[in-house]
């Protein structure tokens, strides 16, 4: 029998769930492209849910079985009309390669584009670079994304045309 998975709207009752996602999502896909040091001060900030975002109507889930396994989103940019931003896209490591963050950021380039959005960025993990290339985006170079005082995270700044 094939479990069938369904994309929604965040909610602030998937924050647990989502947590969950990102604790065991991220130390597991991001190990093989940041060195310990970076890894034991980053995921305590960055495998957090963001209330804010799940309550931005531009934040989705998807479902399978009753388990969340994968979320991600947009929102706009307040000064920099047109532009907008992708967020924390994340995917269960059990459920790589099936289409799940593939069909986050599809939903999300239709949804932003109804809403004006002409252009999107994104600061990917150096893990996911290959596949936001593959969904359309160019690199514009490595950044540090101050996380804390002292606690810096590379990432590398890409973006993409509607």
């Amino acid at each position: 029998m094939t479990v069938t998975s369904s994309l929604r709207l965040a909610g602030p009752g998937d924050l647990a769930a989502l947590d969950a996602l990102l604790a065991r999502s991220y130390p597991r896909l991001l190990r093989g492209d940041y060195p310990p040091s970076v890894m034991v001060l980053a995921l305590p900030l960055i495998a957090r849910a963001q209330p804010k975002l799940l309550a931005s109507g531009s934040y989705y889930v998807v479902e399978r079985g009753g388990a969340l396994i994968g979320a991600g989103g947009w929102t706009p940019r307040r000064r920099e009309p047109g532009r907008g931003d992708i967020r924390h896209l994340v995917c269960d490591p059990d459920c790589l390669r099936q289409g799940v963050a593939r069909s986050l950021l599809q939903h999300s380039f239709v949804r932003a584009a109804e809403a004006g959005i002409e252009r999107l960025n994104c600061e990917a993990t150096r893990t996911a670079v290959p596949f936001y290339r593959a969904m359309g985006f160019r690199a514009l170079g490595e950044v540090v994304i101050p996380l804390a005082p002292g606690i810096d995270f590379p990432a590398v700044r890409m973006v993409r045309e509607l």
